[in-house]
């Protein structure tokens, strides 16, 4: 029940764009007032850090997707691009600030970029092009399932965040 490569390949491309706006992303003062050197250190932790969650995230994915909404194959493959794409590109806005997800102002860049691509992903299942990229139109049900799946997810890292900032210095 893997993606299709074409899937991997859309979900990597989704992905990228509000990434690639991070660039011009406003940055919170804290973190400009004085020169800042790479850590190491930091980085490892970080990614362990959030690379925990995200995992546990796709885990339970999979297990309500396979068990508690009994999708088929097409309905896997489609249920689980919309929450990857979703929550990767959400994701990026509460690890992109120390400040609470609500309370960290993105750039207009990023946060259009970001709610493009979770529009356009919502849409693709339902559109022709569904067909040729192995998506199916998803039913109620599996969207208010994903949804809260992607809210606890920000939620949790939300957590994650405040607990890492707390124990970490940078």
């Amino acid at each position: 029940m893997n993606l299709l490569p074409k899937q991997i390949l859309l979900t990597n491309l989704l992905t990228d764009i509000p990434e690639m706006t991070i660039a011009g992303d406003r940055v919170d003062k804290e973190l400009i007032d004085r020169p800042r050197r790479w850590n190491i250190a930091f980085i490892r932790k970080f990614m362990l850090t959030f690379g925990l969650v995200s995992s546990i995230f796709d885990y339970l994915t999979f297990g309500v997707l396979i068990w508690f909404l009994q999708a088929g194959v097409e309905e896997f493959r489609t249920g689980w691009f919309v929450e990857s794409v979703i929550s990767a590109s959400v994701i990026v806005l509460v690890v992109r600030s120390r400040r609470p997800f609500m309370r960290s102002k993105p750039s207009p860049g990023l946060l259009m970029a970001t709610l493009a691509v979770v529009g356009l992903t919502l849409l693709l299942p339902y559109t022709p092009l569904r067909v040729p990229l192995g998506f199916v139109p998803l039913p109620a049900s599996f969207l208010a399932a994903l949804l809260c799946i992607v809210i606890a997810y920000v939620g949790a890292a939300e957590f994650a965040k405040k607990i890492f900032y707390r124990h970490v210095v940078y």
